[in-house]
């Protein structure tokens, strides 16, 4: 009988150069850059059409209707101009990484290493969200952004006013400031485990229903994972772009 093995918390080393590891999580978000290079060299080759077709039309579907999606949030289009590449690139690289580990061959194709006297099985591609460091790495890129975006939009004193006030003048000011200081630190904290737990969880659902019954009963859970990796894509995006107004809107 086939013996289950579940998912490891860490991603996996497959190979070295020189001292850098090369993990399968680090591998499989390659992956997913090379996949939106095709797409925009693909998009790029193509003349800008006055009556769109194929993936031009597609491309504007989808670019156009999310920009509409994010200016009612915003309210105010200048703003959500400055925003909308960040967010939008966090949005398109989150869901093709959540499903593209849903393909054949994720977390099940790899090989036998021994380790401690045990023979570990060492997957080749995981899901890249399913390594908190991934997780991590993407929400410093959004906490940093809200910081910058918010210090160029107010300015030094204005923006680190909400954050830093005279005890002596304004002492439940100052107590606030300081939650807001901490909750700032916080975002990479909730960013990195709510995404993480998700698609860790989805990685570990689909696997002990696959080794339990195997071929037809794991089609639902797939689907149910496809809508989770857009529902996480999602809120991260989303997230991002509330706290970007928020940083960006004068403190009162």
């Amino acid at each position: 009988m086939a013996e289950f093995i579940p998912p490891t918390l860490a991603s996996e080393t497959i190979a070295h150069i020189g001292s850098f590891e090369v993990r399968n999580t680090l591998i499989a978000s390659m992956m997913t850059i090379v996949f939106w290079l095709v797409i925009a060299l693909l998009v790029r080759r193509r003349k800008y059409a006055l009556v769109p077709s194929g993936i031009q039309n597609l491309a504007e579907v989808l670019i156009g209707g999310f920009f509409n999606f994010f200016d009612g949030i915003v309210g105010d289009e200048k703003k959500t101009r400055k925003f909308f590449p960040l967010v939008m690139t966090i949005f398109f690289f989150v869901i093709i990484s959540n499903w593209m580990g849903l393909f054949p061959g994720f977390g099940s194709i790899g090989i036998w290493e021994t380790h401690e006297g045990h023979e570990v099985f060492v997957p080749i591609l995981r899901s890249t969200y399913a390594d908190v460091n991934m997780t991590l790495a993407l929400a410093l890129i959004s906490v940093t952004s809200i910081q910058i975006f918010g210090f160029a939009f107010l300015g030094l004193k204005k923006y680190g006013g909400k954050f830093f006030v005279n005890p002596f003048r304004d002492p439940i000011g100052c107590f606030v400031g300081f939650l807001e200081l901490v909750s700032e630190l916080s975002k990479m904290i909730s960013f990195s485990f709510r995404l993480f737990g998700n698609v860790f969880a989805g990685e570990v659902l689909l696997l002990v229903i696959s080794f339990l019954v195997p071929y037809v009963v794991p089609l639902p859970f797939y689907g149910l994972e496809l809508f989770v990796g857009f529902v996480q894509a999602l809120v991260f995006s989303f997230l991002t772009l509330v706290f970007l107004k928020i940083a960006t809107t004068a403190h009162h």
